[in-house]
């Protein structure tokens, strides 16, 4: 597979899953959404008792990349690599690129929603304002869907998650764009909310969540986290999917590509959720 991403994941998932290696010697580009995937693809196998080889990129470009945004912390939790280090020029290890909103981050309790904030908060000005051109509303309503998203994971998925943020510049728009990927292998949205709810399948469980603001919590006030992340998301013309189980729900607007909504996908546990938002 030449590209991992949120476009690509359902071509590559049946095999990875499956599969003992996952080779990603051909990779050309590979993205925030597809390098968290990767490590909770990784993360799934090591819970059920065996790590799986990953063969890492040939490309130069791509390692570099890998390491720029901390990938190459975690993947070794659940991976055997090869080769098992991987070459990368001396000059390109830890340089500081504006383009990196935040490296690959864990999400594990709420303490790591503040230091998750805090430092996109550092970062935020300069390449919101500078490459997006988002204004302190914007930069706030940012920083209020990630950590909405994040919190998602510590209340609901029983489990712990990562999350990885990057700029690019997308040619066919000539456009930046912000990409936002979170994701765990935890109990899924269906599960989260049958305590309460009664649904039929993963689609359902979704539009419950965000589009009509329910929660697993009877508590007033709960459940509206991910209704405010995806006004803020509308707002600014940005492209939402969530993930979960087999099924995916996307919200998207005329620049981007992407099915509204998806059944009878390869299932895979908890959620996985996607933020795309344009240059203004």
């Amino acid at each position: 597979m030449t590209q991992i991403t949120e476009d690509t994941f359902e071509q590559v998932l049946p095999t990875f899953k499956e599969s003992s290696t996952i080779d990603l010697r051909e990779t050309a580009f590979i993205d925030p959404y597809g390098m968290v995937g990767l490590l909770e693809i990784g993360e799934l196998s090591k819970s059920k008792g065996g790590k799986k080889i990953i063969y890492l990129p040939e490309s130069e470009e791509v390692l570099k990349y890998l390491e720029r945004m901390d990938f190459f912390k975690f993947i070794d939790r659940y991976f055997s690599l090869d080769p098992l280090k991987p070459q990368i020029s001396e000059k390109y290890l830890r340089s500081s690129y504006s383009d990196v909103l935040l490296e690959i981050t864990p999400i594990e309790k709420s303490d790591d929603i503040h230091f998750i904030v805090g430092k996109v908060k550092d970062r935020a000005h300069s390449i919101l304002t500078r490459h997006l051109n988002y204004d302190e509303n914007a930069i706030n309503g940012f920083i209020v869907a990630l950590s909405e998203v994040c919190q998602n994971i510590i209340e609901h998925s029983e489990y712990k998650g990562f999350v990885g943020i990057q700029k690019y510049h997308f040619q066919n728009l000539n456009k930046n764009v912000v990409k936002i990927a979170v994701m765990d292998i935890g109990i899924g949205f269906r599960k989260s909310l049958s305590e309460r709810f009664s649904l039929k399948n993963d689609l359902e469980a979704i539009e419950k969540g965000l589009l009509h603001g329910a929660s697993r919590y009877a508590d007033k006030g709960r459940g509206h986290g991910l209704s405010a992340v995806r006004r803020f998301v509308k707002q600014w013309n940005g492209k939402l999917s969530i993930r979960s189980g087999a099924a995916k729900l996307s919200i998207i607007p005329e620049w981007a590509r992407g099915k509204a909504k998806e059944l009878n996908l390869a299932y895979f546990p908890g959620a996985q959720i996607n933020i795309m938002l344009p240059e203004v």
